[in-house]
């Protein structure tokens, strides 16, 4: 199977101890011997995590990069600048936030609410499980500050779609604004974009009369007419019988011309604490304007599943429900 790497971004900054580069974005590509699909996927991690959990599961299995291959597909498989094999130099990165705690992580992959119904994860619920230990293990810090980190990603994963053309994006939890941003910047190189348990665009809600903005407000998306940030929109936030409250624009909404060119697929799984709010990410993106199914894994026989479906010991069942989506969308 023939693969590569190669460094995306190319900006220098000139320090105390000298010249250095400022947030490189390393990508590895596979692709089979015969390529067989019209266009390739860009695989982007989610929050501290990075490439790798779409290379191999934790525990030695194989990832969605070889599936996706396997069925003719060239793939890229992003590190987030900072993140894996994209270093992070907090002298051009800025300060480092904590790295996730292995409880918090478990609250979110694998809550103990969930354990009956969450037959797919592959590992015990002790933090002293094997495969816990493997998966806390890829976890690093992200960048304090948000808006530079949502930005510079604007900026790689622009440039990377500007050398490999028009591709499909798939994008996870925290990565889900690099996958927003980067269809907001060449919507004609996006084909389409998974979003898998994502949160923005813009708001994750934390709780009845609560919600958290960490898509736009953090790196601005297109809108018509403009905001330059979430201050600017007027919003209405309505409370939710057993949930989260939802966050929307008044109307007359504002659209966000860029992203509403691009199928998108918001995809959610079954066992997964995100299905508490993926109705208000696609309410948000309908009244935006914006061209999005909701994919729910359940609702396609594909049960049991928490926030690391990738990983998960059905992670190829649940690829083909996406690939399901990609060839109804794009044929």
């Amino acid at each position: 199977m023939p693969r590569k790497h190669f460094w995306v971004g190319s900006d220098q900054r000139t320090t105390g101890s000298g010249t250095v580069s400022v947030g490189p974005m390393h990508v590895e590509w596979q692709a089979p011997q015969e390529v067989t699909q019209p266009h390739p996927v860009v695989l982007v991690h989610g929050g501290g995590g990075q490439g790798l959990d779409y290379l191999s599961t934790p525990d030695g299995r194989p990832g969605w990069a070889s599936f996706l291959v396997e069925a003719g597909f060239e793939v890229y498989v992003v590190d987030r600048p900072g993140h894996g094999r994209s270093p992070y130099d907090p002298d051009v990165l800025g300060p480092m936030a904590p790295t996730m705690p292995v409880e918090a992580m478990m609250n979110v992959f694998a809550p103990a609410t969930a354990a009956a119904g969450h037959t797919q994860w592959p590992g015990g619920r002790d933090t002293d499980d094997p495969f816990v230990r493997a998966l806390h293990a890829s976890f690093g810090p992200m960048p304090a500050d948000w808006a530079a980190m949502h930005a510079l990603e604007r900026t790689r994963m622009a440039e990377l779609l500007d050398q490999v053309g028009p591709a499909i994006v798939f994008c996870h939890s925290a990565g889900g604004p690099a996958g927003y941003l980067a269809a907001d910047a060449r919507p004609e190189l996006v084909k389409a974009l998974v979003a898998i348990e994502t949160i923005g665009p813009p708001f994750l809600s934390r709780g009845p009369g609560a919600s958290l903005d960490w898509g736009l407000a953090a790196a601005p998306l297109t809108f018509d007419p403009p905001a330059a940030d979430a201050s600017e929109l007027r919003l209405v936030t309505t409370p939710q019988d057993g949930g989260p409250a939802m966050t929307l624009q008044e109307e007359p909404a504002r659209t966000l011309v860029n992203l509403a060119r691009v199928p998108i697929a918001v995809v959610t799984a079954e066992q997964s604490p995100f299905t508490r709010f993926d109705g208000h990410l696609m309410a948000f993106l309908g009244q935006a304007g914006c061209d999005a199914d909701l994919v729910r894994l359940g609702d396609h026989d594909v049960h049991g599943n928490g926030h690391g479906v990738m990983f998960e010991r059905n992670n190829r069942e649940a690829l083909h429900v996406i690939l399901a989506w990609l060839h109804k969308r794009l044929g």
